[in-house]
């Protein structure tokens, strides 16, 4: 009669070896697929830390480029408060200057028409005196002529004298004379 009991006993041990492969084998491709997973981790982990650092110095330096940019835009509204205040200043100053122009316009003309005013009554008081030189220089003349007629004999003054009694007078826009 067969020998069941050994039978059983050696398809338990084939059995229990079988076992131990598969647990063997299932063990190392447990072992191979946590290594795996762990080394995928790992470099997840990594990876996420990377993107933390990465975001960490994304967030500085948007902080650093905001406070640049406050800075920028407060400098901006100053250098246009400066421009506003220059523009201002400037405008101020042209119409001053604008003002002094027209004074000095209306001062340039003041003279001009004085200084005409001026040459108008010198112009009168130079024919004055022209007209008294020309009478001067007649008046001379018959005196000469009295004087040498005065040595020739005595004649009657009154047919010498071609101006019987000349009269002058002054008027302020300029002078005339009428004999």
């Amino acid at each position: 009669r067969p020998d069941l009991a050994a039978a059983l006993r050696e398809l338990r041990a084939q059995y229990e070896a079988l076992a131990a492969r598969n647990l063997q084998a299932a063990e190392g491709w447990y072992r191979a697929r946590c290594a795996r997973l762990h080394e995928r981790a790992a470099r997840s982990q990594e990876a996420v830390r990377a993107s933390r650092r990465e975001a960490g110095e994304c967030r500085r330096q948007l902080q650093a480029r905001l406070a640049e940019m406050e800075s920028l835009r407060g400098a901006h509204q100053s250098l246009e408060r400066q421009l506003q205040e220059l523009e201002e200043r400037h405008s101020a100053e042209a119409a001053g200057l604008q003002d002094t122009i027209g004074q000095l316009e209306d001062d340039l003309r003041n003279t001009k028409n004085e200084m005409a005013r001026h040459l108008r009554e010198y112009q009168d008081l130079l024919n004055v005196k022209m007209a008294l030189d020309i009478e001067i220089a007649a008046y001379r003349k018959l005196l000469e002529g009295e004087e040498t007629f005065f040595g020739t004999g005595s004649i009657s003054l009154s047919p010498l004298n071609p101006i019987p009694n000349p009269t002058y007078s002054f008027q302020p826009g300029g002078f005339s004379s009428s004999t």
